[in-house]
């Protein structure tokens, strides 16, 4: 009815990032750039893309970095009052439940893809979440833009019963291959791993491929010669100085 009155639906929105999940023999590893974009603009070089949703579980979003924000610090905050209310741990089950009721509410207009791992009294469970609520357990999972390049590293190099070395190296070169080949992810590599033995291990910026090498405080220190010249001339511009005489009053 609206259309018919010459208002145009909104069209589909442009999102870049690359976010990844394995799971390992004694957990999970969850990964993500963190470059934020504006259209054609990096907003932000270092966005944290990882978001807890409790102690042992921990989520990954891509789309739009305020609906990834508001959705898993919502979930969060429903899981802590269903742990204090029953006075246990909640199950990785309960969280994805939550996410995909919540998503499916608003019939993708929430722009939240989500990759959710952890570990809990059943297991290691992986997650992906997609815009409209549905949902998939998978061994491996990758989601955003950056996804096709880091899922081809995952189908060449993954294999079962992995252990938390060769799983973050894997994880690491998944989120670069996303780095490399996709425009919308970029700057440095995040991991969180989740572990059933040793707790969860943030490791922020775990890789830094794009590092500044000139940075912008001080001066540049280029060699002589770095940049050719044709000419060089000199200008000299006298200023004009005006005297003016005050006298001076005697007391």
């Amino acid at each position: 009815m609206l259309e018919n009155t010459g208002l145009k639906a909104p069209g589909a929105l442009k999102t870049g990032t690359t976010i990844v999940g394995i799971v390992y023999n004694d957990g999970i590893v969850l990964g993500a750039d963190t470059r934020a974009t504006e259209g054609p603009i990096v907003a932000d070089k270092n966005c944290f893309k990882i978001h807890r949703i409790s102690e042992k579980i921990w989520c990954c979003g891509a789309g739009t970095a305020a609906d990834t924000e508001n959705i898993t610090g919502l979930i969060e905050s429903q899981l802590e009052l269903h742990r204090l209310n029953t006075g246990t741990e909640p199950r990785v089950i309960t969280a994805k439940t939550r996410l995909a009721q919540r998503l499916f509410q608003y019939q993708g207009h929430v722009s939240a893809a989500l990759v959710l791992g952890g570990v809990d009294c059943t297991g290691s469970h992986l997650y992906t979440v997609w815009p409209h609520g549905s949902a998939d357990r998978l061994p491996y999972a990758t989601m955003g833009s950056g996804s096709l390049a880091a899922m081809s590293v995952f189908e060449t190099l993954y294999t079962d019963n992995m252990d938390e070395k060769a799983a973050v190296d894997l994880v690491d070169e998944a989120i670069q291959a996303g780095i490399f080949n996709d425009l919308g992810s970029g700057s440095n590599v995040d991991i969180c791993v989740i572990s059933r033995t040793n707790g969860v291990n943030m490791m922020r910026n775990y890789r830094k491929p794009n590092e500044r090498v000139y940075k912008r405080e001080g001066a540049y220190e280029f060699p002589r010669g770095s940049t050719e010249w044709f000419k060089e001339s000199k200008q000299f511009v006298k200023a004009k100085v005006e005297v003016t005489k005050v006298e001076e009053r005697k007391a």
